[in-house]
């Protein structure tokens, strides 16, 4: 009789629950990008600029000449309102004659931009003195020479202009007197006749006949007095 062989018996292992691991993914933040709004400039043209206007329109007016530093004496023919973008502006509208244009200045820009009424009499006066002055005699290069005439003369400065037309005087008759010296003198003669002009009511020939009496009788009494100096040194020779 045979026997079963008795297997030992297993012991059943509880299987533990494989335990799964909680990954928790954490979520960059996201940046978000912010604009920040440009401050913006405020425009001038919208601050109140009544007194400043007023005092601009008291200072020029239709009908008067004006002097605009690169164009000479012009004269105010009308006023107009012009809109720039959003902005409306009062414009002086400037005719000249001479040189066959017109310009439009900002009524609040005109002093800034260089406008300003025309002289005086009692400025011209001082302009006369000018011209009577002694002559500044420069040995440096014409080239230099011509720049700061050239400044002079589109300063707009009455009395710049006239100190051209006083050290380039004495040289008017001489045949070496070259092209672009004879140019700039006769530029600024022309800006001194047209103020004289203006500033006197009368024609542009009868400032210039003024002008020219005055600046002979300067050359002439240099002469006179050059030819007495000489007399004197001979004298005492």
């Amino acid at each position: 009789m045979l026997l079963k062989k008795q297997l030992p018996e297993v012991k059943k292992v509880p299987v533990r629950p494989s335990v799964a691991k909680k990954i928790v993914v954490t979520a960059r933040p996201v940046l978000q990008k912010m604009t920040v709004a440009k401050p913006v400039a405020q425009n001038p043209a919208n601050k109140p600029v009544a007194p400043k206007l007023q005092a601009q329109k008291a200072l020029y007016k239709v009908g008067h000449y004006v002097v605009y530093p690169t164009h000479g004496v012009g004269r105010i023919m009308d006023e107009e309102t012009q809109m720039i973008g959003e902005v409306e502006l009062r414009m002086l509208v400037i005719s000249f004659e001479k040189d066959k244009m017109t310009l439009r200045v900002p009524v609040h820009r005109a002093t800034a931009a260089g406008l300003r009424p025309v002289s005086s009499i009692d400025q011209m006066k001082k302009v006369f003195n000018t011209l009577k002055s002694r002559a500044r005699t420069s040995r440096g290069m014409w080239s230099r020479r011509a720049q700061e005439y050239e400044t002079k003369i589109n300063s707009g400065n009455i009395f710049s202009v006239a100190e051209v037309v006083r050290d380039l005087h004495q040289n008017v008759d001489q045949s070496e007197r070259s092209y672009s010296e004879r140019m700039i003198y006769e530029s600024a003669l022309a800006r001194l006749v047209g103020e004289l002009a203006a500033a006197e009511a009368i024609s542009h020939e009868t400032a210039t006949d003024k002008l020219m009496k005055l600046l002979r009788a300067k050359v002439a009494a240099n002469v006179a007095a050059a030819a007495a100096a000489a007399e004197i040194a001979k004298e005492a020779a």
